[in-house]
């Protein structure tokens, strides 16, 4: 990601960063209004508000919630007063599918930031698609979302124009670990575990091409189901491997178990995955023995730019309970790039929405570039982050600590 100066980013933070999802028609009847006569424009977050991966959705929830406030407080969207909701996909494609189908169906929702899963995703796409209404998720790293079933043929094609990310992708981000794991931790005989989602068995899949690429060894391959916490089967296979690394595909819930038993097995390696398992409930479910263990995720440490420094203070501020997590900051910028959508397309029609106002904030979005929390925020013509950088962290006492940040090599 790249720095913008501290000045620039107060200024659009100040301005009201983040959050997303949108809002109505200039006709009084279409939208409600409030403050005097503005227009209501809803923004709304679609993640897993309950359940084990609550930890990554609640952050996204708070994140873009923070931005809509903060957009309000400075009527940075002349003649529009932003309106928030969260729906809770529980982590299922069927609930995202049913979420994704009640928010088109209400016409003050101009855009939405979400969901975490890639899975999910996949199946509210093409109801977002159909009603033109913006998406852009601040976690989703499937390639496949942007780029098409055939991307890793080389043959990209971009299936739906209404989705957007601002995280980078496993296309990206599995060779990255496996570049670092090779160069750098001097890690040459890996077994690869994922859990048979779209998200872990793309990420391993992605990991395991660059690192044979790289002349290392694959000691072994193997499956699991994440609902279950009892992987001894799998455990026994890496064991006696000979293996000096295990890289996971998949989330934190599976991957503290099995990191914790596979240090109890007398295999003494650490566990390395993706973005899914960068949170401190890893290390609670790994326990003491996940020390050393690593991760990848989406770019530079949040809390390391000068540019988040003001998010920081505000989501403090706001007092959330739960902490902003790995997405924090890429939720704000989501949902800011939905609040510049709006602003663009009320400015070119006179200070109101236009009848086709998702058609116009999509387009819009397609365009839109400003200095956000993480960077500068702009997408490519797939809809992806202009964004690459990432970040490999190691677990040091109860959470994951930053070891150094960069981009994929060749």
């Amino acid at each position: 990601m790249r720095h913008r100066q501290l000045i620039a980013v107060t200024a659009a933070l100040a301005a009201g960063a983040l959050t997303l999802t949108a809002c109505g028609s200039r006709d009084d009847k279409a939208g409600d209004n409030t403050g005097g006569g503005d227009t209501t424009v809803t923004i709304a977050v679609d993640a897993p508000l309950t359940g084990d991966l609550s930890a990554l959705g609640l952050g996204i929830k708070n994140s873009a919630e923070l931005a809509v406030k903060q957009a309000n407080e400075k009527k940075y969207v002349k003649g529009v007063t932003f309106k928030f909701t969260a729906l809770d996909d529980q982590a299922q494609a069927s609930s995202g599918q049913q979420n994704a189908t009640k928010l088109t169906a209400d016409k003050n929702v101009l855009g939405v930031v979400g969901p975490l899963n890639s899975s999910v995703s996949e199946s509210m796409q093409k109801v977002f698609d159909d009603a033109k209404l913006v998406q852009i998720s601040p976690a989703n790293t499937s390639p496949s979302l942007t780029q098409g079933p055939k991307w890793a043929e080389g043959q990209k094609a971009r299936t739906y124009k209404s989705y957007f990310r601002t995280a980078t992708t496993d296309a990206i981000q599995g060779p990255y670990a496996a570049q670092y794991l090779f160069n750098k931790a001097g890690k040459k005989k890996v077994f690869i575990i994922d859990d048979k989602k779209t998200y872990g068995a793309g990420l391993a899949g992605t990991f395991k091409g660059e690192f044979t690429k790289l002349g290392g060894a694959v000691a072994g391959e193997g499956h699991i189901d994440p609902e279950s916490k009892d992987f001894s089967a799998i455990v026994t296979q890496v064991k006696s491997s000979g293996a000096d690394v295990v890289y996971y595909g998949g989330e934190y819930p599976a991957a503290g178990p099995l990191s914790k038993q596979i240090k109890a097995s007398g295999a003494n390696i650490p566990l390395i995955g993706g973005d899914g398992i960068k949170d401190k409930k890893f290390v609670e479910l790994a326990g003491a023995t996940a020390a050393g263990d690593l991760c990848t995720s989406v770019g530079a440490p949040v809390e390391s730019l000068p540019s988040a420094k003001e998010f920081i203070a505000n989501y403090k501020k706001a007092g959330y309970k739960d902490d902003f997590s790995a997405y924090g900051g890429y939720s704000y910028d989501s949902a800011w790039a939905i609040i510049e959508g709006v602003k663009k397309v009320v400015e070119a029609n006179d200070g109101k929405l236009p009848s086709d106002a998702r058609a116009k904030v999509l387009e819009a979005v397609q365009n839109v570039s400003f200095d956000g929390v993480t960077g500068k925020v702009a997408f490519d013509e797939f809809g992806d982050a202009t964004n690459k950088q990432l970040t490999v962290y190691k677990v040091e006492g109860d959470d994951f600590k930053a070891v150094e940040s960069g981009t994929l090599a060749g």
